[in-house]
């Protein structure tokens, strides 16, 4: 029997977070990237009784970004050495972007590891911050 192909995947369409307070997220986020929200909430699905989200628009990528609150969030700070998410990492095109993006942190007062390069197993150079809730935000470029 031939091995089958998995179907294609045609990018990300969008990233949702659970947040501790959506107001300061919904601040955060909007700073940083400058997205723009949506003007409604959406349910939080499978749990549309104690929880909604907001949605923001990257306007460079046109990534959605859902923001979710929840009654059920015991307020704890986000930790990936936990079951489920690591990180998000946002392609960029090239290291100038990455120094561009640590001034416009540096701008925000937003704490960040500073350009970092690395050359195994690929060479590339990433800069690194967090959100509100501590989620690791990774800023991705290819070396050359």
């Amino acid at each position: 029997m031939a091995e089958q192909s998995a179907p294609a995947i045609a990018g990300i369409h969008h990233i949702s977070f659970t947040v501790r307070d959506i107001d300061a997220s919904v601040s955060w986020y909007e700073r940083v990237f400058r997205a723009q929200r949506l003007p409604m909430t959406f349910p939080h699905y499978g749990c549309e009784d104690t929880g909604y989200a907001v949605l923001l628009i990257e306007p460079n990528s046109g990534l959605a970004i859902g923001l979710h609150t929840n009654t059920g969030n015991s307020g704890d700070l986000f930790d990936e050495a936990q079951t489920g998410l690591d990180h998000i990492g946002f392609a960029v095109t090239s290291r100038e972007e990455l120094d561009a993006w640590a001034q416009w942190l540096d701008t925000l007062d937003i704490a960040h590891s500073g350009v970092r390069t690395v050359d195994e197993p690929t060479a590339f150079a990433t800069l690194v911050f967090r959100d509100p809730d501590n989620i690791q935000l990774e800023l991705f470029a290819p070396a050359g």
